[in-house]
């Protein structure tokens, strides 16, 4: 990263990787300029300078956005390949702060697809400051729900996900699949890729998504690939026989 500037609870700084974003059958934005601010504390959003976006295919509304730190973003529908979608775009024509000056903010949802180089990246942008290790262990994993041993294992992959508690998947032999059935529920992860779940059937009673694996995860989270995972937030985590505490995380 070439530059960092903080303004308020704010942080914003140069992104050294090409972004381009897909709408429509049209290559909306293609830039080497980005800037990455971080306007909630988890992960940055992508600002994109004017230059590198096609402007042709915005059209402007009456809205505006106000942002306390960013102030005023004239807000713009995208229109391409016969659909638009409405308010997608604040363009900060003049800014309260001016590196981002002629700079434009997308909602991630509303487009097709985004690109950072030649890979497609979901949900949000990689935080370059969020590291993924997985690492094989023997470490006794058991994991207990209201006296019930649903997994047993000496042979876990532990995941350490930054700002996260450490993830145990443990491999589907060690695991009471008797007591899971598959969901219909997907989510992404920009490290790890698609996750699916399964509801736990336990004494009558359903938990739905009460575990997750990925299939087929991306490359540098690929140790994981057909292991489960349970959240250590609503279960009993045994590790080598010590009981973990129940950690607070937004999945609590």
């Amino acid at each position: 990263m070439a530059t960092e500037t903080s303004r308020g609870r704010g942080r914003i700084e140069d992104g050294g990787k090409r972004v381009r974003i897909l709408f429509g059958g049209e290559w909306l934005a293609d830039s080497r300029r980005v800037k990455l601010v971080w306007e909630r504390p988890y992960y940055p959003t992508y600002y994109l300078p004017a230059d590198d976006v096609r402007t042709d295919l915005l059209v402007a509304t009456d809205e505006t956005h106000h942002s306390a730190s960013r102030g005023d973003a004239a807000v713009h529908t995208v229109k391409a390949g016969g659909r638009e979608a409405v308010g997608a775009v604040s363009w900060y024509e003049v800014s309260e702060i001016e590196e981002l000056n002629e700079h434009l903010r997308f909602e991630w949802d509303a487009m097709d697809a985004w690109f950072e180089e030649d890979e497609q990246v979901y949900v949000h942008p990689r935080d370059p400051y969020t590291r993924i290790d997985v690492l094989q262990s023997s470490r006794h994993v058991r994991v207990e729900l209201d006296g019930v041993t649903l997994a047993d294992s000496h042979q876990p992959r532990l995941l350490f996900e930054t700002g996260l508690p450490t993830r145990y998947y443990l491999p589907k032999t060690d695991v009471r699949m008797d007591l899971l059935r598959p969901s219909d529920s997907h989510s992404q992860c920009p490290y790890k890729g698609e996750a699916s779940y399964y509801d736990l059937v336990l004494d009558g009673e359903t938990y739905d998504d009460f575990v997750w694996w990925y299939p087929t995860p991306h490359l540098e989270s690929v140790g994981i690939a057909g292991y489960v995972s349970f959240y250590n937030e609503k279960v009993d985590l045994y590790v080598d026989g010590e009981l973990e505490a129940r950690p607070r995380s937004p999945f609590s």
